[in-house]
């Protein structure tokens, strides 16, 4: 056998003067030019011609959707596989049948994401209201358009808008559909563009009928005295904030708060939930819940399923004996999603510039677009009714000299004369010649003449209404005003959404039963903190610590009240009395950094026991700074247990009292200066993380050392360490105060 020939490596390719052997020429190009040249076009593609709607209230995926259901003529026939609609469609929208058959699943009635659905749907289109409830193959389910699509495509055979090609150049589609009502804010639509999104809110369609109708007789109409608030279709329950409706209504922007709507069955001792937020779903809601009973957040709950069923939406929620159910969806409400905000962001395409526009604003421009399409409508019937009267005038000449008309038809002797031979005639153009020519033998006698003349003076009549029409904005306005009542009458259901208001909302949720007896709280050094009974503690010895470990504070409280924890990284952390356990001095305690779950390496320094947060705190810092804060800045309505920025960290924490008035406190330096300064002196700051004020100055190489509540009696000559203005530089101690009477902390 011949020996086999060793392969030769290939070369790895290497550039040489811009060019790479085997790849071709390497171009450098600025990263702003591949932005401008590359990016941007994506860009504007995604927003002008797919995620953004426009102000007829369609994307483009929804316009080529419900078009090509119109021209396979189901807006009157019978339903036909959605299937068939997916693989029509596509002569138009390109994209894939399954994003074509999820467009058309989120339009259905199945589906029940719209107030008033474009596609009337058969078998399983899935609920908008559950995450795993999918809807079924194209191929088994079908549909047709629902009858409120009369409106959208009124008169699109009338020139009402314009048309273009499709992708191939095979197709006509229109560019907007003529919607004889503002859908564009009828129903809910949301868009992710690049650098920008849409999330428009569903309104009831009578409501905002009237709201337009309102508008155009009157421009300065206040757009909530007829439409109150947003209606979802879920018919969950809307927390009525009259700025942040005014917001929404103004700019286009804003958060509206949805709540869940529920009900108490007594026998069953359970609470129905029947409706929820627009922006949530079962699935979240009951696996939240759960988690919540898990955690031990929640206590009364014994059961939670998912019974949603023939009848609709529905979350069961089974109590335990003696549990609220009013306390248990306030706290629900506060820790779930049954309580969630809708963000609204009114972006729309108006002549093909994304603009977020306020509710008034967005219907004044829906009214222009309107106008325009009436305008065209009377146009376009105008010009027929002109054409059918040309003709006709033709024919009325005729019906002077029928047997004129046929001795010039029978002696010309080539077809092609003949129209012209009648031109000369009868002195008639080209058009009427040709629909002359054009009538049957049996029709030349005078009774049909006579009757297809007879219309003549009503068509005349029609013709200058039409011009009158065009020529008056106000006659234009009046029939859209109509034409919107109409549709009102017709489609208009009553609200799905209650509006409830702030004062009613608010449920009062009823505090656990905290028993509250005196006790002593003491903290230590190390961060260990101790809970006693007046009776253990007189029946205790002493108190067992690590070694080293001292104790640094010493409260007389009640069981009933909030402990706060500051640490050495500017956080403090909130935990009620009730919280730890009674125990003695025989024991280490708590050690709070591990019982509040405090951050790696992070560890308790202060505590403050309080109810009302009355009082202050007094921090002060290395670089001689002090900062006087009150205790009220600490206080949640929520029950938040952790918050950042307790204090100011530009400088390291020397000490920190509590005080409930003002008072003096000693300022000791590591020079041993020691400064007397009464906390009036210092202005009270409101934010946590001030710096605060200099207090002491410092020599080079030495830093404030320590802070301490002074008593009276302290010092033999107290007088000494005062100052009339901060910051100042201290006094050392005189001789009697260095004995070790001089000072008396409390």
């Amino acid at each position: 056998m011949a020996p086999k020939k060793k392969k030769t490596p290939k070369a790895a390719p290497s550039k040489i003067h811009g060019v790479i052997n085997g790849a071709g020429e390497v171009v450098e190009q600025p990263i702003v030019s591949t932005i401008r040249e590359n990016f941007m076009p994506y860009a504007m593609s995604v927003i002008l011609s797919r995620a953004i709607p426009e102000i007829d209230g369609f994307k483009p995926s929804h316009r080529k959707l419900l078009y090509t259901m119109y021209n396979m003529g189901l807006l009157k026939g019978s339903r036909t596989k959605s299937a068939n609609i997916v693989g029509a469609t596509m002569k138009l929208n390109p994209h894939g049948d399954a994003a074509i058959y999820d467009t058309m699943v989120r339009l259905s009635r199945g589906y029940e994401a719209l107030l008033h659905p474009y596609v009337d749907s058969k078998g399983n289109f899935g609920k908008f209201y559950s995450r795993d409830m999918a809807w079924a193959a194209s191929r088994y389910t079908e549909a047709k358009l629902a009858p409120i699509c009369n409106e959208l495509f009124r008169d699109i055979d009338k020139d009402t808008v314009d048309f273009v090609d499709n992708y191939d150049n095979t197709m006509k589609e229109p560019t907007l559909l003529p919607t004889v009502f503002p859908s564009v804010l009828v129903n809910s639509n949301t868009g992710i563009a690049v650098g920008m999104a849409s999330n428009i809110c569903s309104f009831n369609l009578k409501e905002i009928c009237e709201t337009t109708a309102a508008i155009i007789r009157d421009p300065a109409h206040d757009v909530k005295s007829t439409l109150p608030a947003p209606d979802f279709t879920g018919g969950c329950q809307i927390i009525y904030d009259e700025k942040v409706i005014d917001q929404v209504y103004e700019t286009g922007r804003g958060s509206i708060r949805l709540r869940a709507k529920y009900q108490y069955d007594k026998s069953a001792n359970c609470i129905d939930v029947l409706s929820i937020p627009a922006t949530t779903t079962c699935e979240v809601i009951i696996e939240k819940i759960i988690d919540l009973v898990k955690q031990g957040k929640v206590k009364e709950i014994s059961d939670v399923r998912d019974e949603t069923g023939i009848d609709g939406l529905k979350i069961t929620i089974d109590l335990k004996r003696g549990a609220n159910p009013d306390a248990l969806m306030a706290k629900l409400f506060k820790l779930t999603t049954l309580e969630d905000s809708y963000a609204c962001n009114f972006n729309v395409l108006i002549g093909g510039v994304p603009m977020v526009l306020g509710v008034k604003a967005l219907l004044e421009e829906w009214i222009a677009f309107r106008m325009e399409c009436v305008k065209r409508r009377t146009y376009f019937d105008r010009q027929k009714k002109a054409d059918r009267l040309h003709l006709l005038e033709g024919l009325a000449k005729i019906l002077l000299d029928i047997d004129k008309a046929i001795k010039i038809i029978r002696e010309t002797d080539e077809e092609v004369e003949v129209v012209p031979n009648l031109m000369i005639g009868f002195g008639i153009d080209k058009i009427q010649a040709e629909y002359v020519a054009e009538i049957k033998l049996r029709h030349l006698n005078r009774e049909y003449i006579l009757k297809r003349t007879q219309d003549i003076e009503q068509l005349k009549k029609d013709i200058q209404e039409l011009d009158d029409i065009l020529k008056s904005k106000a006659r234009i306005k009046t029939i859209i005003v109509r034409e919107l009542k109409e549709i009102a009458e017709k489609y208009g259901q009553p609200r799905r959404s209650m509006i409830i208001y702030e004062d009613t909302a608010q449920y009062t949720e009823e505090a656990e039963a905290v028993p509250d007896y005196p006790c002593t709280f003491f903290f230590t050094k190390e961060g260990y903190f101790k809970k006693i009974t007046p009776q253990s503690l007189r029946m205790s010895g002493a108190h067992k610590l690590k070694d080293g470990d001292e104790i640094t504070q010493e409260i007389e409280f009640s069981n009933n009240c909030d402990l706060l924890f500051f640490s050495d990284k500017a956080q403090v952390y909130k935990a009620k009395a009730s919280d730890f356990a009674d125990t003695k001095t025989s024991v280490l305690g708590d050690y709070v950094a591990a019982k509040l779950g405090m951050d790696e390496g992070e560890n308790a320094v202060y505590m403050v026991a309080t109810k009302d947060y009355k009082g202050m705190l007094l921090f002060a810092f290395e670089n001689g700074k002090a900062a006087k804060v009150p205790l009220e800045a600490y206080a949640t309505k929520t029950n938040r247990k952790k918050l950042t920025g307790a204090y100011s960290d530009k400088s390291p924490l020397i000490g920190m009292l509590w005080t409930a008035e003002d008072k003096e406190v000693l300022f000791t330096a590591s020079s041993g200066r020691m400064l007397l300064v009464h906390t009036g002196a210092l202005a009270l700051k409101t934010t946590r993380s001030t710096q605060g004020v200099a207090v002491m100055k410092l020599k080079k190489g030495h830093r404030l050392f320590c802070i301490d509540a002074y008593k009276e009696g302290g010092f033999a000559k107290p007088q000494r360490y005062r100052t009339r203005s901060l910051p100042a530089l201290g006094a050392l101690p005189s001789n009697e105060d260095k004995t070790d009477k001089q000072l008396s902390i409390l």
